[in-house]
């Protein structure tokens, strides 16, 4: 009698572990078709995060025009230039210097000959210190030209700031998909896809152009305030999400 109930007990926990197993087995099959998404019930949408940022960063690009004779003249008085620019630039150790373009083409007659050269060479400057890089380009403008002076938001400032707006872009995706689960009376949502893209960019600000003629004068013009701005930072979550009717 106890041999009996004793396998009794036993096909008993057999069937309850087989049952469990088949139930889990079952579970697990029914998410992983829930994680599959159907094609059907599919919305698309974006949403957008953005917040104005005070720029820290400013560039500048000055250039030297020339004419001369021959390649060789004129190489010569772009390098001189250039190499006086870049002296100046290393008493500002707050402000990045470097080399930019060069150009040169020859100028031609009315009979096709050459008459001579004509060349550009610039430099270009970037930093965080607004009176440090006013007074480089006040300095430079003795021998140089103000192309252009853009005012932008550094990387460093711009990853931070992303970062933010990247999480708050996808908690108003989340919120969105939400509402819209609601409003079409579902029971749930899964996202299909999502993708999130970011901008920003700098700022180009109008300068006074001088001529060239101007900037051969000894002594530097009066440096500029600058003033930074702001500019606009958004994020934008694009996705689709399907939804999940009720069981019938």
């Amino acid at each position: 009698m106890k041999t009996l109930t004793s396998k009794s007990s036993k096909l008993t926990k057999l069937l309850t572990t087989g049952t469990m197993t088949a139930l889990a087995a079952l579970a697990l099959t029914s998410q992983t078709a829930q994680a599959e998404p159907t094609g059907y019930n599919q919305i698309s949408f974006s949403v957008d995060a953005s917040q104005e940022v005070q720029n820290d960063e400013v560039t500048a690009t000055l250039y030297k025009k020339a004419q001369a004779s021959s390649p060789k003249l004129l190489a010569t008085e772009l390098n001189k230039a250039m190499n006086q620019a870049m002296n100046t630039a290393k008493r500002y150790p707050k402000v990045i210097a470097t080399t930019g373009s060069q150009n040169t083409y020859p100028r031609y007659d009315d009979n096709g000959k050459i008459t001579g050269w004509t060349g550009t060479v610039s430099i270009d400057l970037k930093s965080n210190d607004f009176a440090s890089a006013s007074e480089l380009v006040a300095q430079l403008q003795q021998n140089l030209v103000v192309q252009n002076i853009q005012f932008g938001i550094s990387e460093e400032k711009q990853k931070q700031v992303k970062k933010e707006l990247i999480k708050k872009a996808s908690l108003e995706f989340k919120d969105q998909a939400k509402s819209l689960t609601e409003t079409w009376d579902m029971s749930g949502y899964q996202v299909v896809n999502v993708s999130i893209n970011s901008n920003g960019g700098y700022y180009p600000r109008p300068v006074m152009m001088m001529r060239d003629s101007a900037a051969t004068k000894s002594s530097a013009p009066p440096a500029q305030s600058f003033e930074g701005g702001n500019s606009r930072l958004s994020v934008t979550a694009n996705g689709t999400i399907e939804l999940i009717p009720w069981m019938q």
